[in-house]
């Protein structure tokens, strides 16, 4: 009588498993992008040591997968300049709009700019100087941005977002994950050890970076205005020592007409000093007998988008600046600065296939000025 109650309830198991499945069906959506753009640098017969110039492509593509109401997760693969790197490997919990729970490989949430980073839905070919991952003038001696986009890491996200009536939405974010990497005795981020092999995607000091981020949306018929802040905090060296803040602040207005947006971000960094500073560092100590650790780098963007049928107009005004002690090897100074200025268009040449053209004027205060053209083609599959 047991065994064959035993096998009537073992009978049932994949009815069961049947029935669960056509209730929440799982639903798969594959997406993806990509962008060749080939950059100029007429100022220049060689440009290559000063930048990655020349075609280069960018390929994303994206597996959705929806396990019902609550759960779903995302995998994201790239090719850049940087080779292949695991863009997203995560799953979402949802329990409301107002509580959503992503562990795994994911964009930690930091301003405007990364939530667009994909070329196809931005439209210029390069990002802003604060975020820029390799196709500026002179990446090597600024050693990129202030925090290159997108920043992709390991942990887990605790977000949401919250609707006051038809016209108030409030999005806020807080986060932990392995943060920035650098050295022993380092005296900036090295970006290679946030995603190279040998480090098996770890983190190297067994400590997690905090950050935390808020914005608010205001909405009516024909506008809306963005208002945003983001933080993290952290250490990135193997002993646990060196440590980084990174603020930033948001805002952009989209009307009929256009739409216009900007960000600034700082980012206070401790470098290490090692055994014998006055022979690392090109600057002697303070007035106090004291080598100053700490470096602080600034960055801002302001853009405008003004489309006119199937152009969009395009300007945008960005710019660096790196204050603090500098290697003595380095090419900077104890203050240096970048403008940038750029002005372009991106045309929509068959559905969402766009053509963007661009071109940069860069004032720099310790190299010479130089003149930059973006050619490039980019849509979403």
């Amino acid at each position: 009588m047991r065994r064959a109650s035993l096998v009537a309830l073992c009978a049932t198991i994949p009815m069961s498993i049947g029935a669960v499945a056509a209730a929440d069906e799982i639903r798969r959506n594959f997406a993806g992008s990509v962008q060749l753009d080939y950059m100029a640098v007429p100022t220049q017969e060689v440009a290559r040591q000063e930048a990655l110039d020349g075609a280069t492509v960018e390929l994303s593509l994206k597996l959705a997968m929806d396990y019902g109401e609550h759960v779903s997760s995302s995998v994201k693969v790239c090719v850049a300049c940087h080779g292949l790197e695991v863009g997203m490997a995560f799953f979402d919990l949802r329990v409301a709009d107002e509580l959503n729970v992503r562990v795994g490989r994911f964009t930690p949430s930091f301003g405007e700019f990364p939530l667009r980073h994909d070329p196809a839905n931005h439209r210029t070919s390069d990002k802003p100087l604060p975020y820029d991952m390799g196709r500026m003038v002179r990446l090597v001696e600024w050693n990129l941005g202030v925090l290159p986009a997108p920043w992709v890491d390991n942990g887990i996200e605790i977000g949401g977002t919250h609707f006051f009536g038809q016209a108030v939405q409030v999005d806020y974010a807080a986060y932990a994950v392995g943060g920035p990497r650098g050295g022993t005795d380092a005296y900036d981020f090295d970006y290679a050890m946030s995603r190279t092999a040998e480090s098996y995607y770890i983190d190297n000091n067994s400590r997690p970076a905090f950050g935390a981020h808020l914005a608010v949306t205001l909405v009516d018929k024909h506008t809306s205005l963005n208002l945003g802040a983001s933080g993290m905090t952290g250490t990135y060296d193997p002993e646990n020592e060196l440590s980084f803040t990174v603020v930033g602040a948001q805002a952009s207005l989209r009307t009929r007409q256009a739409t216009l947006r900007g960000e600034v971000l700082a980012r206070r960094t401790e470098m290490g000093l090692g055994m014998e500073p006055a022979t690392r560092f090109r600057y002697g100590p303070g007035a106090d007998g004291r080598f100053d650790p700490w470096v602080l780098r600034e960055g801002f963007y302001t853009e405008l988008e003004v489309p006119v049928g199937r152009v969009d107009l395009v300007a945008r005004w960005d710019g660096l600046r790196r204050r603090g002690n500098v290697v003595r090897t380095s090419a900077l100074r104890s203050e240096s600065a970048i403008l940038r200025y750029t002005a372009g268009f991106s045309v929509a040449l068959r559905e969402s296939l766009r053509l963007k053209v661009t071109g940069e004027r860069y004032d720099f205060s310790d190299f010479q000025d130089e003149t930059v053209i973006h050619t490039g083609i980019a849509g979403p599959f």
